[in-house]
């Protein structure tokens, strides 16, 4: 007789199995996506039990900034290519050309916000009604109101105050033609619960996500890798440390941490000892007002 025990991953791990599954049976058209960072890897490892020994009902898709870190985008074709799973990406840098849009200036001029162009073009390229994404309510504030299931409008925008009830796991995909639900099987996980579940489940992740050397510079209380994306002024303090990544966005807007935490162990007590989110200590884009975040998520962002 088994003695394995049922515990608190196994929970989750089978609410996303779960989710992913009403993904498939409720959307036409749907999209998983995939940055190359640990959440987007830890979703691609979801899919994978949910559909295995199947092809996944949906690609991959990434909205590449340009401003990406080598490593992710790197692991993300690579994982890409190993599962035999289409991915799609498309570039902002494009749409920046085709829309002329202004290119942001500045000391980190990141196109962080220019994505929701390129993902809302994207979604009616290929007239995805589904999104799935890799946001967790413990990040920020603003996600914290999301549903799993959070509907957009017809121009792709999100309005906290008209969001469905999600009583005993029961999601409603039912939209009108032109609008799109965002789907987030990991929208009750926390960072703690990522990193637990990817130690058990061994799942290969970036290196940026592990201590390493890093030229970085020193600004605001904050370390930024050097990069020909941010602009470097006189007096700037630029200094080799030793460095990993709790989150992984943009070059330009995601700061590195100090970091001795060599292995997955020592990042989960590390974890474990800090009281800051990892978008709260890391993401310079959150920064710019009280209510960043929730203002790109109502024009339609991630």
């Amino acid at each position: 007789m088994s003695q394995y025990k049922f515990d608190y991953l196994d929970e989750l791990e089978s609410e996303a199995i779960h989710i992913m599954r009403e993904v498939a049976g409720q959307f036409e058209r749907p999209a998983l996506l995939f940055s190359g960072g640990k959440d987007s890897i830890t979703l691609v490892h979801l899919a994978l039990k949910a559909f295995r020994p199947g092809k996944f009902p949906f690609p991959l898709v990434h909205i590449d900034t340009g401003h990406n870190f080598p490593e992710a985008l790197e692991f993300r074709d690579n994982l890409a290519r190993e599962i035999g799973e289409k991915l799609i990406v498309r570039n902002v840098g494009d749409t920046i050309k085709a829309k002329k849009l202004t290119e942001p200036i500045g000391k980190f001029a990141s196109r962080n916000a220019l994505q929701t162009h390129t993902l809302l073009d994207t979604i009616e390229e290929f007239e995805f009604d589904c999104c799935i994404g890799g946001a967790r309510r413990d990040e920020e504030k603003a996600r914290a109101k999301e549903r799993v299931f959070s509907v957009r409008d017809e121009f792709g925008q999100w309005d906290p105050k008209r969001q469905r009830p999600e009583l005993w796991n029961l999601y409603n995909g039912k939209i009108h033609k032109g609008e799109n639900v965002r789907v987030f099987p990991i929208s009750n996980w926390t960072e703690l619960d990522v990193w637990n579940y990817i130690k058990r489940e061994n799942i290969p992740l970036p290196s940026i996500y592990f201590t390493h050397e890093r030229e970085v510079l020193e600004y605001d209380g904050q370390l930024v890798a050097l990069s020909e994306f941010i602009r470097l002024d006189e007096g700037d303090k630029v200094a080799k440390k030793h460095v990993r990544y709790r989150t992984v966005g943009d070059m330009t807007c995601t700061a590195a941490v100090e970091s001795t935490a060599y292995s997955i162990d020592e990042i989960i007590t590390e974890i474990t000892a800090t009281r800051t989110s990892e978008r709260g200590e890391t993401r310079i884009d959150d920064k710019v007002s009280e209510a960043a975040m929730e203002d790109r998520k109502k024009n339609g962002y991630f």
